[in-house]
Parts: structure tokens; C-alpha cells; sequence
């Protein structure tokens, strides 16, 4: 190199230190967020169930929601106006998020019955651990369109006990004969 002093800057940031440090790059969001990391994939979520549940406005200008009443609360939900392709699998995509499966009485105490046929035809029990637990599922499942159909939510009433027979019945059967 003819005598000519080669001059380095050791000072530029290529040279120095460790290196550049810039911030990472900016992602961007999509509009889907991700789930959060306790909200099982095996059950509905939070957002899916807000997403796919009636207005309240809708709800009163729909006519199976005439003179709703949730009733009295308990462990025991009602639920009608269920669409026939409807299967135990889909209530349970959507009940069991409010089920811990790891604890064995909660387990034990989650139960579905969906009557396909008959006079109950459209209609579902659910069985849930707690009266609070089911509070919360009325509040944010009715409404909720499943197939179609939006659910109509109510605590299930309890049984009529079965009147006693009267002196004049007792001890016979159905066609008036002592039994």
C-alpha cells in the first residue's frame, strides 16, 4: 500500500463493544388473541361463549324468551330450546368449563341429560357442584346460540313430591282391585 497509513476507526459500532443492541422487532397483533394459558381447549372459551351469546335486547324480542324467569337457584339446571342435531358432546364443550376434573366430588357431581325423544324432546339437565357455579352459568350461557338455536337457561325446579293415595285408594291397584 504505498506508505499510505491505513487509519481504523475502532470506535464504530462494528468494532466496539458487544455489538448493536436494538429492540426486538415489533410483532404484529392479529386479530385473534391467543387463549389464555389456564382456559382448556377441550371446553369453550370465555370469549367464544360472550361471542356466540344473544344481545339482552335480542333476547326480550325473541318469543321463547317470553316471561323468562331464571327461577330459584340451585345446583340443577334446565335448559330448552336445545336444536335436535345437538349431542351430549356439545353441552359438555360448553358446561364442563365450569367443572375442576381434577377434583372428584366436582367430577362426580357434573352430569347431562339430554332427552332426544318424546314430550322432552329440545330439552337438557345439567348437573353442576355448586349453586354458585350454576348462578354463573345461567348468567353467561343464556342466550348462547348452539347450533342454530339460542339456549334458554333456567335453575331446574325441583320435583313435585308424589301426593299420598287417599284412604279410599290405598292398598288397591290401578283398576280399583285389592291388590
Amino acid at each position: 500500500m504505498r506508505g499510505e497509513d491505513i487509519i481504523l476507526d475502532l470506535d464504530t459500532p462494528e468494532t466496539s463493544g458487544f455489538g448493536k443492541f436494538e429492540p426486538p422487532p415489533v410483532v404484529m397483533e392479529t386479530e385473534e388473541e391467543e387463549e389464555p394459558e389456564d382456559e382448556s381447549t377441550d371446553f369453550i372459551s370465555s370469549r367464544e361463549l360472550r361471542r356466540g351469546r344473544l344481545s339482552h335486547d335480542e333476547i326480550r324480542k325473541l318469543s321463547v324468551f317470553k316471561n323468562y324467569a331464571a327461577g330459584e337457584p340451585n345446583c340443577r339446571l334446565y335448559i330448552k330450546n336445545v336444536a335436535k342435531q345437538t349431542e351430549e358432546k356439545d353441552l359438555r364443550f360448553i358446561y364442563g368449563r365450569y367443572i375442576n376434573f381434577e377434583d372428584d366430588i366436582q367430577k362426580e357431581m357434573f352430569d347431562i341429560r339430554l332427552m332426544k325423544e318424546g314430550r322432552m324432546k329440545g330439552q337438557a339437565f345439567i348437573g353442576l357442584p355448586s349453586e354458585k357455579v350454576a348462578q354463573k352459568a345461567v348468567r353467561e350461557t343464556n342466550g348462547f346460540e348452539l347450533n342454530g338455536k339460542p339456549l334458554v337457561v333456567q335453575f331446574a325446579r325441583s320435583a313435585k313430591p308424589k301426593e299420598k293415595a287417599d284412604s279410599k285408594t290405598q292398598g288397591k291397584d290401578r283398576t280399583g282391585k285389592k291388590s
